[in-house]
């Protein structure tokens, strides 16, 4: 019962925000590539941190 619960209650969030698949595949797409760039360019300043370090 408590994970039918837990299911209603995403499928509510995530329909809420978008009213179409679309929609939701979209959400996601840009949600994906906002995580891709903020990791990457926290790689590359860790990455230049190291570098000068151990010069």
């Amino acid at each position: 019962m408590k994970k039918v619960s837990i299911l209603m209650v995403l499928f509510i969030f995530i329909f809420s925000g978008c009213a179409t698949w679309k929609g939701i595949k979209k959400d996601s797409s840009d949600a994906w590539n906002a995580t891709k760039k903020g990791t990457s360019k926290a790689y590359n300043k860790t990455k230049e941190a190291i570098h000068e370090a151990t010069e």
